[in-house]
């Protein structure tokens, strides 16, 4: 369990296959952080990488390295290559809830169709794809790359439907949303609860 808040921003610096010769192998990814707080770590443990929750399968001074399976790959974005990504420790017991409940499980991949700033502030809007459209709402809750953010309009669309969000500059500056452009693809993963609550329904309308 997460919580949306990035703990620090840290760098894929090295990706490996985990099969050579095979494309559906899933990679090895080793990424190195300064301001992380690596020693409150232990091999097993979970960290969310752009959104993503991975298990730790090495440790160094100032690095981790975890597996992804192919699959994992094929339904997230900017984990195969090196680049700045998003991490957050899992919740412990006794912490505060700053964002919102993240499990760490991305439902799919928005593409950026905005990222401009508005008098102080930044407009991102994302095009979510047809199956997270009935989740998201009109000042509800959404993760993006890792970060919790407030919906602030939702436009359905023929596929799908397009979601504004305002990023305030602290928000922009601490994580990898600062290099988000018009194309970019983000991992999605849609509030929890709305989630409960289409199942319940469900149950009730048979």
């Amino acid at each position: 369990m997460f919580t949306g808040i990035v703990s620090a921003v840290g760098q894929i610096t090295h990706v490996q296959p985990l099969a050579t010769h095979d494309n559906e192998a899933g990679l090895r990814l080793r990424i190195e952080t300064a301001d992380f707080d690596l020693q409150r770590c232990k091999l097993g443990d979970s960290i969310a990488i752009q959104g993503a929750c991975m298990t730790v399968v090495e440790l160094e001074p100032q690095a981790f390295s975890i597996e992804i399976s192919r699959e994992s790959l094929n339904r997230t974005a900017g984990l195969d290559q090196i680049g700045a990504v998003n991490l957050e420790h899992a919740m412990r017991l006794g912490d505060t809830l700053d964002g919102h409940m993240v499990l760490g499980h991305v439902d799919g991949v928005g593409h950026v169709s905005r990222m401009a700033p508005v008098g102080e502030s930044y407009e991102l809007r994302i095009i979510a794809p047809t199956e997270l459209a009935k989740y998201l709402a009109y000042k509800g809750s959404v993760t993006v790359n890792g970060v919790s953010l407030t919906v602030n309009e939702v436009v359905d669309l023929d596929q799908g439907c397009e979601i504004s969000i305002n990023l305030i500059p602290h928000t922009v500056e601490v994580t990898t949303l600062k290099h988000l452009q018009k194309g970019s693809r983000v991992n999605l993963e849609v509030d929890a609860i709305a989630r409960y609550v289409e199942r319940m329904m469900s149950l009730q309308n048979k």
